[in-house]
């Protein structure tokens, strides 16, 4: 199943979520609205709120909330990139100049507390305990996976289970609450539910992964951003640790200190270490287990169009390396 026929199951949905999100983008003063548009129709493929209206559908969803539901998700999301594109002051997004670079980083920071307290305002109203409970959670570990980043900036000594914690609580902590508040809403069974959390937590794991290796073995133009640019932040990912692991104590050294220095000075033998040592093809490995345990807990939906999509969805996540 392409990318087109999975956003094809859930078409009316989708069209229908963000013509809610341009309108709770409302606001009174226009500078908010301006930086809180930018970065929304910056051309993200809205994958966690795709998540919630797959999640929701192919456990037998048939009211409306759920786009209340998958606009929270974007606005959580978006409010996160917006902080995380001043914590690590970038100036590019997809392909774009950031918001930051644009228009400073205070505002930037401001815009990011408005979609925040906008998505909490928007779960009061759909009135599930439940729901709020997973998402307030979710917003509390982020915000600890942004600060276990910034803490290891440039720390060369980070382990491969450290790592593992940062991109669970950065980025796939959101694709789990996605899934399960989804499973939520749609009145799930505990074993549903529970599975749907499962599959969130090890595709946003299987996501993430990809993109650490699509970091040196990617291209500008599919990523939005240029190779080498979490080496040139100083940031420790797997590909890195494995590779310091799997080289020669010199090549090894040469790693370390570039994470330190942060840059791109030592870029190109950085990138062949981490080709030739088999640190990417190991990340991969690491990427397709995450994707086939995400699978796995697809066995708890019954068979539909929107369990297939969830399916191909964790297919085409770890493909985007191939």
């Amino acid at each position: 199943m392409t990318a087109q026929r999975i956003y094809e199951t859930v078409a009316d949905d989708f069209h229908r979520v963000n013509e809610l999100i341009t309108r709770r983008l409302s606001s009174d003063v226009p500078l908010v609205e301006k930086i809180a548009e930018h970065i929304v129709e910056s051309g993200g493929k809205r994958l966690r709120p795709l998540l919630v209206l797959l999640t929701s559908r192919a456990l037998g969803y048939e009211r409306s909330d759920h786009l209340k539901l998958a606009a929270v998700i974007e606005f959580l999301h978006t409010a996160t990139l917006l902080h995380d594109d001043v914590v690590d002051t970038s100036d590019r997004r997809r392909g774009r100049e950031t918001a930051n670079a644009r228009w400073g980083n205070a505002p930037s920071v401001l815009v990011g507390d408005f979609l925040y307290s906008r998505a909490f305002q928007m779960m009061v109203e759909l009135d599930r305990m439940s729901v709020m409970d997973v998402l307030s959670n979710a917003t509390a570990v982020i915000a600890e996976g942004e600060v276990l980043q910034l803490m290891n900036t440039r720390n060369p000594d980070l382990t491969e289970s450290q790592y593992m914690t940062v991109i669970h609580n950065k980025t796939a902590m959101l694709f789990e609450a996605a899934s399960h508040s989804g499973a939520l809403l749609a009145d799930a069974s505990a074993e549903q539910a529970k599975a749907m959390q499962a599959y969130g937590k090890h595709l946003g794991m299987a996501f993430q992964l990809v993109d650490d290796v699509l970091d040196y073995r990617g291209d500008a133009d599919t990523m939005g951003k240029n190779v080498g640019d979490d080496l040139a932040e100083g940031k420790t990912t797997l590909p890195l640790i494995q590779a310091m692991a799997r080289s020669a104590p010199e090549d090894a050294s040469l790693i370390r200190n570039a994470i330190r220095k942060g840059g791109l000075d030592q870029l190109e033998p950085i990138l062949t270490l981490v080709e030739d040592s088999g640190a990417l093809d190991y990340t991969l490995d690491r990427a397709r287990k995450e994707a086939v345990a995400a699978n796995e807990a697809l066995n708890a939906l019954p068979p539909s169009n929107h369990r297939d999509a969830m399916a191909a969805l964790t297919e085409l996540s770890v493909s985007r390396a191939s």
